[in-house]
């Protein structure tokens, strides 16, 4: 993920920050509860195809950005 796009792209449903999960290929936007999956390198920021994240998926990201 070029780091200069991670940098401008925000949540669609929040406007909050986004965060990279190179594991699984998706921008996590824990405020949302939303992971954005990436498909073939292209960001797919809509809020129909995002995976809504459980509440302790959306606690471990918590941690790792504190």
């Amino acid at each position: 993920m070029d780091k200069k796009l991670l940098d401008i792209l925000v949540c669609p449903v929040t406007k909050g920050p986004l965060i990279y999960d190179k594991d699984n290929a998706e921008l996590v936007a824990v405020a949302a509860r939303l992971a954005y999956p990436i498909r073939d390198g292209i960001p797919v920021m809509l809020e129909d195809e995002a995976r809504t994240l459980s509440e302790d998926e959306a606690e471990a990201w918590r941690k790792k950005r504190a």
